[in-house]
């Protein structure tokens, strides 16, 4: 291959319109030109594409790119010709074209005006595709994605191995040059010994992005989870572009509407969506149609979008390489932008569920890479070094501590000396011949007698139990900055064995200071959160609004010739006085307070919250707030439904297979919500009219709607609780809505 008396910057510049190459990319595409087998490793927003793109244009024949997504490959697509005078320069295979089109792109190949074809792993073993290509001139093969390859990796293809076997199908010299954004050092060696590289040059950025902030929050409970979502996008990327990732398909849903009914512009995105809604979805996420995007993994891979603000992961990684590709797709623009990561418990009891049916091998591979996920989660060291560490990158934390770009760094944590700690523990490694995993060796720290440990007959070694005076989260800390620190190493193809690395043989002989910041404990904290969140919401409650706003309950009732709890619930003024509503939107948020209840009533109680605020320069707690979506069930629509078309209440009772007394609670939260439903055919029929005389005058003159209250008025009239309980429905229905 040549380059025909052309510097590779003027080409960069001709067909790209970039005056400079990024980091390595120069030499990357030198090697690629030289015909020499090559290895890339660069993080996401590097510039790999280009890495393969310029010296496939530069090059006699066409370059293979093997890619492992469709979407991918169509975005790859569209941006290599978004560059180029016609659409022929690069062109797909995969198992989404016609006949037709199939036959369109292979003349466009052979008549030499392709210079890139994207493949699927799958199409390229088929037969009659690797009999087309033995007829043309390919210039190099590009695997990309290339831990894909590796059962280490975190989106393993097993179609990825047969890549070098295929190659080999073509009977040419092909070089070939493997990229991908994540890989260990374990994954690195699987890349290179099976596509069988011949002396690569290897090319690795650093795969530190030092725009990005990592936080790690304790998850709690979903309305919690879901507040702190809004609030964090109000409060810091109003109107930006955001990915928040979650595992499951009806939660993309569920967060998506809750984003919408806030006014945040989200779109869920999940592969049982219909391909064009999926790929409409896409695009109006480019084109800035939607700000937020709330998907599963299979969305984000190949997406060029440079101003993505943030990255949200609603539940927690499977794996440190998912959680670095993911995080990876914000700031590519080089601005600052977030990642925030929620932790819980529950959701890696989740994972480690579903990894119980997979086969052993696999099972314990994936709990080695889920153990990763869960130290970075739960370490205070620096994020940022702990991310590097895992990538086999040197870092000194000083620097991000400095920039504050991680949650830790920002809090800096106390640290105390744990010298005697460490000697400890890499006595006991020692001693037990570097056979125990983490857990098996905090155990034996903590005099744990666990099946493993009494199988080995450790209970009996003169150091069990002795780090029994501190928990496991204190030893937890001492383990992951001991590995942070290298004075451990872990075995990941002995499935996480620990060994004492040199330094750590280094530091027995001669002890010195070592200093760890104390680690979480994340049940403790996640308890501590919501006990602060109800003495907040306790502390808050403003007890002389509560008595204005009782009082003009009153007023209000009076004039309108209502009883006070027809006008607002005391549930619902005891909120205000909470939350010290301004607008009818804000009005709609508090419980019990429909849009219509609101639009009634909620005026006169809005002016007064306002004036008192402004009064007392009380700084409102609105951020806090957020719409809940409504939740129409099948059951509700059915009830209103049949209450349109007057049918008795046992008939539809029996229809919904629930009893009548559940039937007039679900009636009882319809109209509590706002809906006004005309239940006088039943009324009519049931209750004679002196009873419904009796009842209406009583709740006309009650202070509360509270069902034995009204018995033990009523009783003494021969009026049953049912009676009173089905003609509340009507009061309520007739007079609060």
């Amino acid at each position: 291959m040549t380059v025909k008396d052309r510097s590779l910057t003027t080409a960069l510049k001709k067909y790209f319109g970039f005056e400079q190459f990024k980091g390595q990319q120069e030499e990357i595409i030198q090697s690629i030109l030289s015909g020499q087998d090559t290895f890339v490793i660069m993080p996401t927003g590097g510039g790999k594409s280009l890495c393969y793109q310029l010296p496939a244009l530069l090059s006699e024949g066409t370059a293979i790119v093997v890619s492992p997504l469709i979407a991918l490959m169509k975005n790859q697509v569209d941006a290599v010709r978004s560059y180029a005078e016609s659409d022929q320069v690069a062109h797909f295979l995969n198992s989404s074209l016609s006949r037709a089109k199939v036959k369109e792109v292979k003349q466009d190949i052979v008549s030499g005006a392709t210079k890139l074809l994207y493949i699927a792993p799958e199409t390229l073993t088929k037969e009659d595709t690797l009999r087309f290509l033995s007829q043309i001139k390919v210039s190099f093969v590009a695997v990309d994605e290339a831990h894909c390859i590796s059962e280490w990796g975190h989106d393993f293809r097993p179609e990825y191995r047969r890549i070098r076997s295929m190659i080999e199908n073509i009977e040419q010299e092909i070089p070939i040059i493997a990229l991908t954004a994540t890989a260990t050092p374990k994954v690195r060696m699987d890349i290179v010994k099976t596509l069988r590289l011949e002396e690569p040059r290897e090319f690795m950025d650093s795969f530190n992005r030092d725009n990005l902030f990592y936080e790690v929050q304790p998850k709690g409970k979903k309305e919690d989870v879901l507040r702190r979502i809004v609030q964090f996008i109000k409060d810091k990327a109003p109107n930006e572009s955001g990915i928040i990732y979650v595992q499951n398909r009806k939660t993309t849903e569920e967060v998506a509407k809750v984003l919408s009914v806030n006014d945040i512009k989200a779109a869920p995105y999940h592969a049982g969506l219909e391909a064009k809604l999926r790929s409409d979805t896409q695009d109006a996420f480019l084109m800035e149609k939607v700000d937020v995007i709330v998907a599963t993994i299979a969305f984000g891979m190949g997406i060029d979008k440079p101003d993505v603000r943030f990255v949200i992961h609603y539940d927690i990684p499977k794996s440190i390489e998912n959680y670095y590709q993911e995080t990876g797709r914000a700031g590519r623009d080089g601005q600052h932008a977030h990642c925030l990561t929620f932790y819980s418990y529950k959701d890696i009891l989740r994972l480690e569920k579903f990894l119980r049916d997979k086969p052993v091998a696999e099972r314990e591979m994936g709990a080695q890479l889920l153990a990763e996920m869960i130290a970075y989660a739960e370490t205070t060291a620096c994020r940022r070094r702990f991310l590097l560490h895992y990538f086999g990158e040197k870092y000194k934390d000083e620097v991000c501590r400095r920039d504050q770009m991680c949650d830790n760094c920002k809090k800096q944590h106390p640290t105390e000396n744990a010298k005697e700690a460490l000697q400890l523990l890499l006595q006991v490694v020692k001693d037990l011949h570097e056979q125990l995993q983490a857990k098996e060796l905090l155990d034996f720290l903590l005099g744990e007698k666990t099946q493993s440990i009494l199988d080995f007959k450790y209970e009996k070694h003169e150091l069990f139990g002795k780090g029994k005076d501190k928990d496991r989260h204190y030893w937890n800390s001492v383990l992951r900055q001991g590995l942070l620190n290298d004075y451990l190493k872990k075995d990941i193809e002995d499935y996480g064995i620990l060994r004492v690395a040199e330094a750590g043989h280094e530091f027995l002989a001669q002890p010195k200071l070592f200093e760890i910041s104390l680690n979480h404990n994340f049940a403790q904290e996640m308890q501590d959160m919501e006990e602060e969140r109800e003495q907040n919401a306790s502390s808050t409650l403003d007890p002389q609004l509560l008595k204005i706003l009782l009082d003009l309950r009153k007023q209000v009732a009076r004039k309108k010739n209502v009883p006070p709890f027809v006008v607002f619930q005391k549930v619902s003024l005891e909120e205000m006085a909470t939350q010290y509503p301004f607008t009818i939107e804000e009005m709609k948020n508090i419980s019990g307070v429909s849009e219509g209840k609101a639009r009634r009533y909620g005026r006169n109680f809005l002016a007064t919250i306002k004036d008192y605020v402004e009064e007392n320069n009380i700084i409102r707690p609105v951020d806090f707030i957020i719409k809940s979506v409504a939740r129409k069930s099948k059951s509700k629509v059915t009830i209103i439904q049949s209450i349109d078309r007057k049918m008795p209440f046992e008939d539809i009772a029996d229809s919904l297979g629930i009893r009548m007394d559940e039937l007039l609670q679900e009636l009882y939260m319809i109209i509590n919500a706002g809906t006004k439903l005309n239940i006088d055919y039943y009324i009519e029929d049931i209750l004679d009219e002196g009873v419904q005389e009796d009842i209406e005058d009583y709740f006309m003159q009650a202070e509360t709607d509270n069902l034995d209250t009204a018995f033990e008025e009523l009783k003494e009239d021969d009026i049953s609780l049912e009676e009173i309980e089905l003609y509340r429905l009507k009061f309520l229905s007739d007079n609060a809505n």
